[in-house]
């Protein structure tokens, strides 16, 4: 075990402990929900969380805790939840990896990239990643920890911890670190992720002057085996155990499942560190209120001078020490030149974004106008290439209109870079809302538009062996989208309809291609909660998706989600949500992926006709002990047969999902 993960494991064993004491010293534990950042839903984003101290004992009642995201203004509360897992898991069920997790991942549902700007290229591992957009900044009355532990299958493991506090009313510090490692189902398939991100939030006395600052870094390690050498000997195993069988990469005869090993012989290790430090400084109208000799203070800010600085490295490294030259050649047609294979790409960015946000009304902070430049400088370097840097200069600008009475809310927003390498990159977004009446139903239309410079690796900056384009044409996506739902009946629905020019893929897992025609995507999505009878309920998620024939977007037509779920609350303290979960998607041409450049890409010889994935699923909560157990891929125990298809669902040419799978995991709450 490396020593930061017995750094880490150490604090976390004893804060468990500290915190523990504490709480028996108070003579009981407190009911308090889980914090989390919200669950996926219709945007992809956090969803408000609305049951989060609705149970209280004595010592829950003294605290009072919310969160807002990073750039956000909208208060969210805590989410104390369980009747979905994927709220909690890392790779939720609208995406896919290669076996376990942290392998390589891809969504199911094509969504194209809507950032200008730099982008290095390589995504196969983002879902593992803590996002500087999904930070939350809490404020809270009393400190507060949760704990989790989640064991899986083969010695799949997953261990978090977040910690909030206020040091007085000014200054808020949270802690959040997260480790996941997985053995994983085949040889060569060890995958382990390290994330972690720190906050502060200090606010003056007098309310004129804010600091924040982040810190996030994650690290991503993933063993690579290529795929199975022969897949159709998974319905002949001897052992019925896939790790039998041989891959196309890494040493079988030195492959063992270890679930404290976290070192990767061949693979993939990205890198992602980021640090934030943003501050601003307010004019506008103070007052303070008087109560029990107590002075509050309050300030209605007009003019806001805003700094932001923010720096990011980023590496992406394959390593293969000890190849095989027959496997390369044989099984991905490439010829190394090299005695130990090694790439490398380390990116570094910094940004300092200087802005003014006028707030027209005093008393209403969600309607202000803001308009701000940057300096940005870039700078790769390669491991046996040139380095390459360049300055840049952007400009933005934002609207944003939240009345009181939430009648046709607006937010406008864009970003235009004026010089540098990016120069023409743009993304302008209009969104508006409304609520249309007391029942709760919601309306939100929205126009979104992007020109993007293709990615650094795309153009030949990359030590990888990727083909680079041979001239710059930027990617152009006009997106138009309308959502619609009411929370408290429990159904949303949503529509969006793209146009992209000029498409940038891989045609192979060195070749980067634009496709030159115009390329028409549409995406519609319906979530419905169906109540049964009292404790039956019927979750009900269904997604479309149509592309033009010709485009080289493959996708399944049809991905749908349907759990059947006994649900209720049980003997004062037990909230329990049990039963059947199934997941579907039609058949369609999955993209192939490259290991030792990271990408994945189109294919037309293999077509991916799965099972529906069935799962079981006990989850509980008794006041703030939560627990789920999941006996997952329960369509695995049916053998192969022309009528019901293949005993493994694969999710990539030669690369099997996993087998009957059991999930257990808790999540702790702690109050002190």
């Amino acid at each position: 075990m490396h020593l930061k993960h017995f750094i880490f494991v150490s604090f976390f064993i004893l804060l468990f402990e500290s915190t523990l004491t504490a709480q028996m010293n108070n003579g009981s534990f407190n009911a308090m929900s889980r914090m989390g950042a919200g669950s996926r839903g219709m945007m992809g984003g956090a969803v408000k969380g609305n049951d989060s101290l609705r149970k209280r004992d004595q010592n829950a009642d003294s605290i009072t805790i919310f969160y807002k995201l990073y750039n956000a203004n909208e208060i969210k509360k805590l989410d104390s939840s369980i009747h979905d897992f994927y709220n909690k898991f890392p790779v939720h069920y609208t995406s896919y990896n290669l076996g376990n997790t942290g392998t390589a991942s891809k969504s199911y549902l094509f969504s194209p990239i809507l950032n200008s700007g730099f982008d290095a290229g390589f995504h196969a591992f983002d879902t593992y990643n803590y996002t500087l957009a999904s930070t939350p900044l809490y404020q809270t009355t009393r400190p507060f920890t949760e704990l989790t532990y989640l064991l899986g299958g083969k010695g799949e493991q997953l261990v978090e911890i977040k910690h909030t506090q206020n040091k007085k009313q000014q200054l808020n510090f949270s802690f959040e670190y997260r480790f996941s490692n997985s053995p994983g189902n085949l040889k060569n398939q060890q995958a382990n992720f390290n994330n972690m991100r720190i906050t502060a939030h200090f606010q003056s006395k007098r309310k004129r002057y804010q600091s924040y600052w982040v810190m996030l870094n994650n690290k991503t390690a993933s063993s690579e085996n290529g795929g199975l050498v022969k897949a159709s000997l998974l319905d002949s195993l001897a052992l019925n155990n896939p790790y039998e069988l041989e891959t196309r990469l890494g040493q079988s005869a030195a492959s063992f499942r270890n679930p404290f090993n976290t070192s990767i012989a061949t693979g993939n290790i990205y890198q992602d560190n980021s640090i934030v430090w943003k501050q601003s400084y307010d004019l506008g109208q103070k007052d303070s209120v008087v109560k029990d000799t107590i002075t509050t203070y309050l300030f209605y800010p007009r003019l806001r001078f805003q700094n932001e600085i923010k720096f990011q490295s980023q590496q992406y490294e394959f390593r293969d020490a000890s190849f095989s030259l027959a496997k390369y050649q044989d099984y991905f047609g490439f010829t190394p030149n090299a005695d130990t294979i090694q790439y490398q790409d380390h990116w570094k960015r910094l940004s300092n974004e200087f802005s003014l946000i006028s707030y027209p009304q005093k008393n209403n902070s969600n309607q202000y106008l803001q308009i701000g430049a940057a300096f940005l400088q870039i700078k790769g370097q390669f491991l046996h290439a040139p380095s390459w840097n360049t300055n840049e200069t952007y400009g933005f600008a934002t609207y944003k209109n939240k009345t009181k009475n939430q009648v046709w809310d607006m937010n406008l927003t864009g970003n235009l870079y004026l010089s540098g390498y990016h120069a023409g990159d743009y993304q302008a977004k209009f969104y508006i809302s409304s609520q249309l009446n007391k029942k709760g139903d919601y309306i939100l239309l929205g126009v979104d538009n992007t020109n993007r410079t293709p990615a650094a690796n795309l153009m030949g900056f990359t030590d990888f062996p990727i083909a680079s384009m041979l001239n710059i044409k930027k990617e152009n996506v006009l997106q138009l989208m309308a959502i619609t739902g009411n929370e408290k009946k429990g159904w949303a629905a949503s529509v969006s309809y793209s146009m992209i020019n000029q498409y940038q893929y891989f045609s192979s897992g060195f070749q980067p291609m634009v496709y030159d025609g115009t390329i028409s995507f549409l995406k519609g999505q319906l979530q419905h909660k169906l109540g049964l009878s009292k404790h039956w309920f019927w979750y009900n998620d269904w997604y479309v998706q149509a592309v033009d024939p010709k485009a080289p977007v493959h996708l399944p037509f049809i991905l749908t989600r349907q759990r059947i779920a006994f649900e209720g609350n049980f003997y004062k303290n037990l909230n329990m949500s049990t039963g059947l979960e199934m997941i579907y998607h039609s058949k369609f041409k999955v993209d192939n992926y490259m290991p030792f450049t990271g990408q994945f890409y189109t294919q037309n010889t293999f077509q991916l006709t799965n099972r529906p994935n069935v799962n079981a699923f006990f989850h509980m909560m008794i006041k703030r002990f939560k627990a789920y157990i999941r006996v997952e891929n329960l369509n695995t125990l049916l053998g192969s047969s022309p009528e019901l298809g293949n005993h493994y669902n694969f999710t990539a040419p030669n690369y099997p999902s996993t087998g009957t799978w059991v999930r257990v995991g808790i999540w702790w709450n702690f109050i002190n």
